[in-house]
């Protein structure tokens, strides 16, 4: 009967709904900085794991939960995958998405509601990890600190470390035979995507009806 517990739970299933989100986008656009983001979250799990097998804090109620995977709750693993994920997209949107268009004022609200939206996630993940007895308050923050601080030295790796090698990586064979592409150069992968489809589509229509006359 506990409602707010119910809809905590299902939050705290969002580093699944991530990864298989990543997943499915991976398989469909096959972009490189796309397969970097999803390899620094896997990364930060590794560094949470390694953390936790260092510290070795229990949780708070271990004989509440018989299924978690470790008995160990320092720092907090679905924290500090949802605030890397959260701060990443965060930089990704402000500092690798750029301006394309004239429309200013829709372009960075869009960035503002959607930067809100993740905050919100991540707090509310966090804190469903402490009304379900599954961290403490300690826990969820330190997790929260350290997936920024993994968030921010990510994005700056990939920035200036693999970025660069993109087009290098887009061009070896196995690449061209997965498909694999390097869109870095784009400031505005949506905007770009969405003028060269209905370009394409123009084209296309034009040239149908040129056949049927």
């Amino acid at each position: 009967g506990d409602f707010s517990g119910q809809l905590l739970a299902y939050l705290s299933l969002g580093p699944i709904f991530i990864i298989v989100g990543f997943v499915t986008l991976i398989i469909f656009k096959r972009e490189l900085h796309t397969i970097s983001f999803l390899g620094g979250l896997v990364f930060n799990e590794g560094v949470n794991w390694l953390i936790k097998n260092v510290i070795r804090e229990p949780r708070p109620c271990e004989e509440a939960h018989s299924t978690v995977t470790t008995k160990y709750g320092m720092p907090s693993s679905h924290s500090q995958f949802m605030w890397f994920f959260s701060v990443y997209s965060f930089l990704f949107l402000y500092l690798r998405m750029h301006q394309t268009n004239n429309a200013r004022f829709l372009d960075l609200l869009w960035r503002h509601v959607l930067s809100i939206c993740l905050v919100t996630v991540a707090l509310l993940v966090s804190y469903s990890r402490v009304y379900l007895l599954y961290h403490t308050w300690s826990q969820v923050l330190y997790g929260g600190v350290a997936g920024s601080i993994m968030a921010i030295a990510w994005f700056a790796f990939t920035q200036e470390i693999l970025t660069p090698l993109f087009p290098r990586i887009a061009s070896w064979p196995i690449s061209e035979f997965f498909l694999i592409r390097d869109t870095s150069l784009i400031p505005n992968i949506l905007w770009f995507e969405y003028t060269v489809t209905r370009a394409e589509a123009r084209n296309r229509q034009r040239k149908l009806g040129t056949k049927l006359q």
